[in-house]
């Protein structure tokens, strides 16, 4: 990537940064002595070369499945507060589920003990009935004397009028128990029929709420499915993403001859700002630091600082990507062609951002044109390569 932002410093400011570095003379060497180049140790690799492979083809595969994840993303952030809705409603609902239980629990004890006190109450109804009827048969050895016998073994007619008293007294009493006991019945029956009807109506009341807590829990595992279904196809994604960047590299490898190095001066470019990470600084010129314009930019100023060049590095406002310095150049005045020379800027428009390096020799290796490149960020790391490449495909500025 060869991202760029705004900043713009005055120019002695500038001047104070660039006096920290002087020009390599190795490099300066390597310049005046390679107007045309040959190297025999590089006549196989340049026979197999195939200049026409484009690696910045992988970009529009790359960006795809970028715009995927982001709405993958997007989708994932809705399921996840879709979740907690259903996780809130679970909680909800065991809550009314455990009070309900509590009043279940309650009603419950409520039946065992009206059950226990009928058992009682009719227990001891068994007992008077029994006493009752001993009493009678005590009286009445038959159990069931006519008047005309009561008034035959009454000693008198007040004897037979006690007797008939007491017998009604009897009765009587026998009945009022009897209509207790039919009513104490009937009261026990209607109190169990009521508890047995509202356990009934709270159990059905809890299957519904059992049955709706598993329809969310349900829902909540299928929303949990599909989250865990788009963070593997993010990380998929990822994945590809890095697999693409690395063929990428691979590719973009091609153009080069011999394979390119790094060398500790890091081609001239300040230490704070190449040792720092990547893209946490800005350059003069409103370039990242350790990206391929903020590298050719650098030397640019360096070259005109040295007489080298007749203009200055100019300020295009941040808009540096790579793709868009020729264009740059061209509305400025600043001459772009297709014929590389020592100190000119050599521009790849391929790709999303497109691809600078700055020129320390031209030359010709098995038949093609060729040039000594120094670049930072060819390898996505942002890091600097110096080496020889073939021009096809490139343009360049001369400032």
């Amino acid at each position: 990537m060869h991202r760029s932002a705004i900043l713009k410093l005055s120019a002695s400011n500038i001047k104070t940064i660039m006096k920290q570095t002087k020009r390599s003379n190795r490099l300066l060497s390597l310049r005046l002595s390679l107007p045309i180049v040959t190297v025999a140790s590089l006549l196989t690799i340049g026979n197999a070369y195939a200049p026409a492979v484009q690696a910045d083809s992988f970009d529009d595969q790359i960006n795809a499945l970028q715009q995927q994840n982001a709405q993958s993303q997007s989708t994932l952030s809705g399921l996840q507060a879709q979740a907690t809705s259903y996780e809130d409603a679970i909680n909800k609902l065991q809550a009314q589920i455990s009070a309900l239980q509590t009043q279940i629990d309650a009603n419950v004890a409520k039946q065992n003990d009206l059950a226990t006190k009928i058992q009682q109450d009719q227990t001891e109804l068994d007992k008077q009935r029994a006493i009752l009827g001993a009493d009678i048969k005590t009286m009445y050895v038959d159990g069931t004397p006519t008047t005309i016998e009561m008034l035959a073994t009454s000693g008198s007619l007040s004897n037979f009028v006690d007797k008939e008293e007491y017998r009604t007294s009897v009765q009587n009493k026998i009945q009022d128990t009897l209509k207790q006991i039919t009513a104490l019945q009937n009261q026990l029956k209607t109190q169990k029929e009521e508890v047995d009807q509202l356990l009934q109506d709270q159990k059905n009341q809890q299957a519904q709420l059992d049955s709706d807590r598993a329809q969310q829990a349900q829902m909540l595992s299928y929303n949990q499915s599909q989250q865990a279904d788009y963070n593997n196809q993010i990380r998929s994604n990822q994945s590809k993403i890095g697999d693409l960047r690395r063929q990428q590299a691979i590719l973009n490898s091609r153009y080069n001859i011999g394979g390119f190095k790094t060398s500790a001066d890091h081609g001239g470019y300040p230490d704070a700002w190449n040792n720092a990470a990547q893209d946490s600084m800005l350059d003069p010129w409103g370039m990242y630091n350790r990206e391929c314009v903020s590298f050719t930019a650098f030397k640019v100023h360096e070259d005109y600082l040295a007489g080298k060049d007749d203009r200055d590095m100019p300020y295009w406002g941040g808009a540096g990507n790579a793709n868009q310095w020729d264009d740059n150049a061209r509305a400025s005045g600043i001459p772009v062609d297709s014929n590389p020379t020592p100190g000119s800027i050599a521009i790849s428009n391929a790709g999303t951002w497109g691809h600078a390096m700055y020129v320390e020799a031209v030359g010709t290796i098995n038949g093609q044109q060729a040039i000594y490149v120094q670049q930072y960020n060819a390898d996505f790391q942002g890091t600097y390569s110096e080496g020889w490449r073939y021009t096809t495909g490139l343009v360049f500025i001369h400032f």
